[in-house]
């Protein structure tokens, strides 16, 4: 914990935009919250900006109050809250950036603000983290983007973020500046936050971990899957890697997950796609071979969304 004057309140700017992630707007204000009310007096306030102030809304309909954006920021820290749109314009701060970073403010990006700086930096973005979902968009609209698959990473005064519920440890983690190790172990346990994961973490991402499965060979199996989208693998090559056979290994897929190795597989990819389709302008044959479908895309997009990727395209784009 780091002295601090007698005074002194941490600063904390949490700039929104309309479409905000709310659940990470939680994770950044409640253990703010909850750490005013257990220390012995508040060591942390918050202002809600965005570029013009007013009322802002979140995707779930959820609003806040903001103010404008500080002419010349004071923040000790600023949270930039993800969207759900990646094009949102309100996530497109880069001189805003510059700014809170001239005046030694440390800069925490979340998923989707964390990939509008990546992209702006474009091949001098290397190794910095999003969230895992977004990795694909990146790498098409940038080309080669070696993405991290760790919770954040480091970029001077800037951290890029996964966000979502790693929004919770990237706070806490700030907090320990500033707090007792007793202090901060209240703040989780009110939290129900079990343990506060570094940075270096890697995102559970197709991991059967954080289903409650328990199982090596089912979550290895995932992982597989998971870093083999555009060319999947055979089942009888991935249980060759993982010295079972085909009978164990959908024994574990029907007992843990309710359905098969092929239909997992081919629902991971499908999701995989319809992330691509919505959120690049690629086409809809190159979204297929981006996924492992090499003829037939079309047929099993329908068969598993219940409408052609023109048609999700051409929905989405009219906003219904």
């Amino acid at each position: 914990m780091t002295e601090s004057p007698a005074q002194k309140q941490w600063q904390f700017d949490i700039i929104v935009s309309d479409g905000f992630v709310l659940t990470e707007l939680a994770a950044v204000v409640d253990p703010i919250r909850i750490a005013n009310r257990v220390t012995t007096r508040p060591l942390f306030q918050w202002t809600y900006r965005s570029e013009k102030g007013g009322m802002i809304a979140s995707q779930s309909e959820s609003f806040v109050q903001t103010e404008p954006f500080a002419v010349k920021p004071e923040a000790d820290y600023l949270f930039v809250i993800g969207n759900s749109n990646p094009d949102a314009e309100g996530l497109s701060l880069g001189n805003l950036v510059s700014q809170y970073t001239h005046r030694d403010t440390k800069v925490f990006l979340l998923a989707e603000a964390a990939s509008r700086y990546i992209r702006d930096r474009g091949d001098k973005a290397t190794h910095l983290a999003t969230h895992w979902e977004n990795q694909d968009i990146l790498r098409e609209q940038i080309g080669l983007f070696e993405a991290d698959s760790s919770l954040a990473t480091v970029d001077g005064q800037v951290v890029t973020c996964a966000g979502m519920c790693a929004t919770f440890d990237l706070v806490l983690t700030v907090m320990k500046e500033h707090l007792t190790s007793a202090n901060l172990m209240t703040i989780a346990n009110i939290l129900l936050h079990e343990r506060i994961r570094d940075f270096s973490s890697r995102q559970p991402n197709g991991s059967a971990r954080h289903l409650g499965a328990g199982d090596r060979d089912l979550d290895m199996c995932l992982e597989i899957m998971q870093a083999n989208i555009e060319d999947p693998l055979p089942i009888s090559e991935l249980v060759r890697v993982l010295g079972i056979s085909s009978r164990s290994l959908e024994r574990k897929f029907r007992a843990h997950l309710g359905t098969t190795p092929n239909t997992y597989y081919r629902e991971l990819r499908l999701t995989r796609a319809n992330n691509l389709l919505l959120n690049t302008n690629m086409s809809v044959g190159d979204i297929g071979l981006a996924c492992g479908f090499v003829s037939g895309f079309s047929s099993l997009y329908k068969s598993f969304f219940g409408m052609t990727p023109a048609a999700m395209r051409n929905q989405r784009r009219l906003g219904k």
